[in-house]
C-alpha cells in the first residue's frame, strides 16, 4: 500500500469556500492527514469501525449487519457537507426503516459536532471518529463529503457513492430497499 501525506492548504480551502474557513487557520495549516490510495474495492468486506455516537454509545460496523449501510464522512466546517444535509434527511425519511444511514464526523472539535447534531436535529446514526483515521485511510478519503455504500453483510457496493443530492442515489437505494 502506497502511503503519503495530504497537507490541507489554507489557501486552497479559502479560495474554494470564499474565506469561510479563516477561523480555522491554525488548525488547517498544521493538519497533516495520512492518506493512501483506495485499497477497498467493490465486493470486498468493508474495514470495520468502532466509534462513539452522540449519546456516548459505541457503535461498530458489525452492529449494523442485516441492512445496507449508507455512510457519510463529513465535518461541521465543510460547506459542501452541510449542503447535503437536507437531501440526506429526505433519504433517511424515505429509506430509514430499510437502510442504516451512518454519518461519521471527522471534526477535530467534538463539541462543535455535538452542538450541530443537536441543534440541527440530525437523524440516522451520528458518530464521531475520535481522531481515528483508519477508516478514512482504508478508503483513501482525501476530501469530504465522502459517501460509501455497503450491503447488508458489510460488503462494499460503492467505495465512492453518489451524494444524497444526486438523483442516482435514490435510484440505487430503491434497488436495495426492495
Amino acid at each position: 500500500m502506497k502511503k503519503g501525506f495530504l497537507k490541507v492548504s489554507l489557501l486552497a480551502l479559502t479560495l474554494s469556500f470564499g474565506g469561510v474557513l479563516k477561523g480555522y487557520a491554525g488548525m488547517i495549516e498544521s493538519t497533516l492527514i495520512p492518506v493512501a490510495g483506495s485499497e477497498v474495492k467493490v465486493g470486498e468486506q468493508s474495514p470495520g469501525f468502532s466509534y462513539k455516537d452522540i449519546n456516548g454509545k459505541t457503535v461498530t460496523l458489525a452492529d449494523l449487519k442485516g441492512k445496507p449501510v449508507y455512510i457519510d464522512i463529513w465535518a461541521t466546517w465543510c460547506p459542501p457537507c452541510r449542503a447535503e444535509l437536507p437531501y440526506l434527511k429526505k433519504l433517511e425519511e424515505k429509506y430509514g426503516d430499510k437502510i442504516h444511514f451512518v454519518s461519521i464526523s471527522c471534526d477535530m472539535d467534538k463539541s462543535k459536532w455535538e452542538k450541530m447534531v443537536k441543534d440541527q436535529q440530525l437523524g440516522g446514526i451520528q458518530l464521531h471518529f475520535g481522531n481515528d483515521q483508519e477508516l478514512m485511510q482504508a478508503y483513501g478519503v482525501t476530501g469530504i463529503p465522502r459517501f460509501i455504500l455497503l450491503d447488508a453483510n458489510g460488503k462494499v457496493l460503492s467505495p465512492d457513492m453518489t451524494r444524497p443530492s444526486d438523483a442516482a442515489t435514490a435510484g440505487k437505494l430503491d434497488e436495495l430497499s426492495k
